[in-house]
């Protein structure tokens, strides 16, 4: 995965048909630094050195990958720099660490001022000949786009880059021919689109260079230790009050695109049920009937702001799904914006009937879609305020009452929230002992979970998670694997297993990793996640999303482990378990539909070129669609459902199954992965009652 920059807005994007005599023709204010950024720098760096869980230095190897890294930021697409331009900037691999501690910031003010103005002279150029560009093309012609850019060379002549440019511009225009855009609308969407680009190319100022010059460095230590700049520690300070009303999602900027990184569980996205985490978002509509704002090459935060409104208002976003490799597919998506209420966020439960043999067993679900706590109800001493563990703790005994036998903890999706409340959870399930290490950079360790002896629940207990539990589900989780005290079943979890801080400096601030957590077993969160005891399919893709999908990722690594009670030997019963689900998950169709999903999923990640030829494109895609199709008519047919002749008809089918989720709050629809989670319990149950059986004086 490339690493997120404010400053691929443009790139990509754009056309010329040749480099020499452009730059002549245009004076570009160059940018300069700041004394403020001086001072800032130097604070960073100190902070960095000092305080970052890595303990590393800022040293000729850092400067070296640093220059890399701001390159690849600038310019990860190869398409504005020149092989010559790389011979140029070799003159600073090895002397920013000597500079940047000093405030010297030189070296990232000149390679950036190179950058606009090629980025500047592309723009202008690509406005001036579109149309007569747009014209000339050939759809006939056998030729192809790489997709993976990491395979591109620099270019060493203005020739090889302009037939580069030509290519991406080619298959710009035929995914809008192929996405249905009217031929006479191509250019029109495109000029507006470059003229966009370039207005906010010539409103880049110095604390945009710094910022993402900052950026390259602090990314180096790992993905999560960013520099805000004064503008950008505004905003992260209203997302943190959840103050705005807007979407419920978390949003990053990867190459050109806006893509979607996680949903906010129970938010209006969640709750609506067509975004889906790595779709990327592509135009933006106000309103039922507003026109969609193309936002490619847009900056993150415009786009954030043009997606944000008023409680009640529509949104509409046009999209190209996650499993599109090509940029062709697009659906329009439309949600109505509000705000993440805390009481939808509360846990909430429901009762499974799984039959078994002759006899039907009832298994309760709680579902806990974040840990959260009301603060401010808990400080003014409210007796009633609101927090996982006190909701869990109610449905436990509500649950119970109804005479269930086995709970599931649903935790898919669940991105996190309070530790505290991670580990007061974990309370409900144990009689005592701790929950969670922390080790700080200073290395000091220690350690948080129930202190004193008190009732729980006892029953058996099953955790489903999946990629998107991240953070303090997975604390939990993985608490209660090594305890033995349930089984963890779902897909390996997300992997953040790292706490950060705010540091205030002389402009922004920086959010550092200075902690890491660690499981009671030793073993870290981090990259590696929660492994699931029953591993179900899944539909996410671990190279785009999870920790160990981001650059510069931490590693997974052990400390000691604290002594600690073991409820049960599982070791002796999930053989038995994985084996019984995977005899069930080959019958059932929804388990081998999601499979052939999957496969599908990763055939396509694997094409690495499309064709630029009209009819080959044509091909190509309704190939894909071809087999999306086999897979879900396969899935009818083992069910005794009506086969279809287009996947028209089963978007139609979504929509009108979207309509009456939000009428009814609720769809209708079996959940797969939960029932097959409540037979795991009741198979652990079995077996268990088995050998009790088996070992019993009567059976003696």
């Amino acid at each position: 995965m490339k690493p997120v920059s404010h400053f691929r807005a443009a790139l990509g994007l754009t056309l010329s048909l040749a480099l020499a005599g452009i730059f002549s023709q245009h004076a570009w204010a160059l940018i300069d630094y700041s004394d403020g950024q001086r001072s800032t720098m130097v604070e960073l760096i100190e902070q960095l050195e000092e305080r970052h869980y890595a303990k590393l230095q800022y040293d000729d190897d850092f400067s070296s990958q640093h220059l890399d890294a701001y390159i690849d930021t600038l310019d990860g697409g190869k398409m504005y720099f020149l092989a010559s331009d790389l011979e140029e900037f070799e003159q600073f691999r090895t002397v920013m660490d000597d500079q940047l501690p000093k405030g010297n910031l030189d070296a990232g003010f000149f390679i950036f001022n190179r950058f606009q103005e090629r980025l500047e002279a592309r723009l202008e150029d690509v406005l001036a000949k579109l149309p007569e560009t747009v014209g000339a093309m050939d759809f006939d012609v056998d030729e192809s786009y790489q997709l993976d850019v990491e395979e591109r060379e620099w270019a060493t002549t203005t020739e090889e880059l302009d037939n580069r440019w030509r290519k991406q511009l080619k298959n710009q225009v035929l995914s809008l021919k192929l996405a249905d855009k009217p031929e006479e609308d191509l250019v029109t969407t495109l000029e507006k689109r470059y003229r966009n680009q370039l207005k906010r190319v010539q409103q880049y100022n110095n604390q945009d260079v710094f910022q993402v010059y900052a950026n390259a460095l602090t990314e180096l230590y790992d993905p999560h230790t960013n520099y805000l700049s004064p503008r950008r520690s505004e905003n992260f300070n209203i997302n943190m009050s959840l103050s705005l009303e807007g979407i419920g999602a978390v949003l990053q900027l990867e190459d050109e695109y806006t893509k979607v990184t996680r949903l906010v569980p129970k938010g209006p996205a969640d709750k609506q049920g067509e975004l889906q985490p790595s779709d990327r978002i592509v135009g933006v509509g106000q309103g039922q009937k507003g026109d969609i704002e193309d936002v490619i090459g847009w900056r993150l935060d415009e786009v954030v702001e043009l997606i944000r409104g008023p409680k009640d208002s529509t949104v509409r976003l046009e999209v190209i799904p996650a499993k599109s490799k090509a940029t062709d597919q697009r659906k329009i998506i439309t949600i109505v914006r509000n705000k993440v209420k805390l009481e939808e966020q509360s846990a909430q439960k429901e009762i499974l009937e799984i039959p078994s043999g002759d006899q039907v067993l009832k298994v309760g679900v709680i579902d806990i879609p974040a840990f959260y706590i009301d603060f401010e109800a808990m400080r003014r001493g409210d007796k009633d305020y609101k927090s996982t563990t006190r909701d869990v703790r109610k449905l436990l005994e509500e649950l119970q009452e109804e005479g269930v036998d086995g709970i599931v903890v649903d935790l898919r999706n669940n991105g996190g929230g309070s530790l505290q409340e991670a580990n007061e959870l974990t309370g409900l399930f144990i009689e005592y002992g701790p929950t969670v290490q922390i080790r700080h950079s200073s290395r000091r360790v220690w350690r948080d979970g129930k202190r004193l002896k008190s009732p729980y629940y006892e029953g058996p207990l099953v955790v489903l998670v999946n990629r998107l539990s991240a953070s303090a589900s997975e604390i939990f989780a993985g608490a209660i694997q090594d305890y033995q005290r349930g089984i963890i079943v779902g897909d390996r979890s997300f992997g953040k297993g790292t706490v950060q801080t705010l540091i205030p400096l002389t402009e922004g601030q920086l959010k550092i990793t200075e902690s890491k957590f660690y499981r009671i077993s030793g073993d870290s969160t981090q990259h590696r996640g929660v492994v699931p005891d029953v591993v179900f399919p899944t539909i996410y893709d671990p190279e785009e999303i999870g920790e160990s999908a981001l650059d510069h990722a931490l590693n997974w690594d052990q400390i000691n482990p604290v002594r600690h009670h073991r409820y049960n030997d599982l070791s002796t019963v999930l053989p038995r378990l994985t084996e019984l689900f995977q005899v069930r998950s080959e019958k059932n169709p929804d388990f081998v539909y999601l499979e052939d999903q999957i496969a599908l999923a990763q055939a396509t990640r694997d094409i690495d070129e499309l064709p630029l030829n009209e009819k080959a494109r044509v091909a190509l895609r309704e190939s894909q669609e071809a087999k999306a199709l086999a897979i879900e008519n396969k899935r009818r047919k083992a069910k005794g459902e009506e086969l279809l002749s287009s996947l028209d008809e089963e978007e139609s089918e979504e929509q009108a199954e979207s309509d009456d989720a939000a009428e009814e709050e609720e769809g209708s629809e079996e959940d797969v992965l939960l029932s097959e989670a409540g037979n795991v319990l009741v198979d652990a149950l079995l077996i268990k009652q088995q050998r009790y059986a088996a070992h019993s004086p009567e059976a003696e």
